[in-house]
């Protein structure tokens, strides 16, 4: 019995380092198809919007979450459902603004960077630029415009990753009249 566990937990660690591997080839390609760090970073954050919009669907028919009434609800759900469903992490919530519109999103541990170091000409690039896109994309299309960026990276030399999340507004439907 005790095998099977082994198993499972083995696979989960192999899927883990095989994604973190592939990200990382990911990026090593763009970094060569692009001139500059800026329009690599441009383009993980696209990447990421683009899945953040697909994967919110998923991420709703798995986790059962109902609507997030407030900004602080919503970092709950992020940090402690979406992180933990997804990357296998759950960030820590800190850094409310007074008017709790931002919020920082620390990550002890990103999995996105493990076996990575930034060689000294892209001392620019923000690797895991893709997390910000994707939290865009997917609170979007639950009609939350907000900002999301890198503010402390440890491939940095930052003793953690903090991701810096700001609500901008919500995004109104212009559904027909009597429909919800």
């Amino acid at each position: 019995m005790s095998r099977q566990a082994n198993r499972g937990t083995e696979s989960k660690k192999m899927s883990s380092e095989l994604f973190t591997l592939t990200y990382g080839a990911l990026v090593t390609q763009l970094c060569k198809d692009y001139e500059n760090d800026e329009d690599v970073n441009k383009q993980l954050d696209k990447m990421g919007y683009n899945i953040g919009v697909r994967l919110i669907e998923d991420f709703l028919a798995r986790s059962n979450v109902g609507k997030c009434h407030d900004f602080r609800e919503t970092a709950d759900v992020i940090a402690k459902v979406a992180f933990k469903m997804y990357l296998g992490i759950t960030p820590s919530i800190t850094n409310w603004s007074p008017a709790g519109d931002e919020f920082s999103l620390i990550l002890e541990n990103n999995p996105l960077v493990d076996f990575v170091e930034l060689p000294d000409n892209h001392s620019s690039l923000i690797y895991s630029n893709l997390l910000c896109g994707v939290l865009r994309g997917a609170l979007e299309m639950v009609q939350m415009a907000v900002e999301a960026k890198f503010v402390q990276d440890t491939l940095k030399g930052d003793g953690v990753t903090e991701i810096r999340m700001r609500f901008i507004r919500r995004i109104e439907d212009n559904l027909p009249v009597g429909e919800e």
